[in-house]
């Protein structure tokens, strides 16, 4: 059980590493590449043709990639009228009921993802714009985003699992939102 922690732990771990980090340098990106644009344009006037197009790709990726994080911080949408005064346990249980439902999906995302990115590598496939760069890594974020996603769905269903069952160690192996009762 040790073990099978240490593995849960540490998914979580690189996927809040890769959200403050890398996901934090690609906001930093687009914002200096929208700031430069709108300073080409307006000051300088002599807007550029490659600036937009990379900011929509960098956010592409930026989006696939922010899920896996935004679940290790439990930050994603919830109708919680009823769901946040449950007890916790009684949280765990739905949570463990409805976690097909995001299995689905995410099975979904990572198989078409990779489909589709295998296509667009196999053609080294391009925008086909005016500044023409490739599109296949942007691609190739989806597959892994939602295999990073994937993961982190397990470790949250395996902590709902052990909440569920009253098994859960000492060290918690998925963060706690604060204010969460210790039912």
């Amino acid at each position: 059980m040790n073990a099978l922690r240490k593995v849960l732990r540490g998914v979580t771990h690189a996927n809040e590493w890769l959200g403050r980090a890398v996901l934090a340098w690609l906001v930093l990106a687009m914002f200096v590449l929208l700031f430069m644009e709108v300073n080409m344009r307006y000051l300088f006037g002599s807007p550029t043709v490659w600036t937009g197009e990379l900011t929509q790709m960098l956010f592409g990726a930026y989006a696939i990639l922010a899920g896996a994080y935004i679940m290790t911080q439990r930050a994603h949408v919830n109708v919680d009228i009823f769901y946040a005064r449950f007890p916790r346990r009684v949280r765990a249980a739905v949570d463990v009921l409805t976690s097909a439902l995001f299995f689905a999906f995410v099975l979904v995302l990572v198989t078409e993802g990779y489909s589709m990115a295998e296509d667009s590598i196999s053609r080294w496939e391009t925008s086909r714009s005016a500044w023409n760069p490739p599109v296949w890594p942007v691609k190739l974020a989806i597959p892994v985003g939602a295999g990073l996603l994937l993961l982190q769905g397990i470790v949250k269903l395996i902590h709902d699992i052990l909440i569920l069952f009253n098994l859960e160690g000492s060290e918690p192996l998925f963060p706690e939102q604060a204010g969460e009762d210790q039912l």
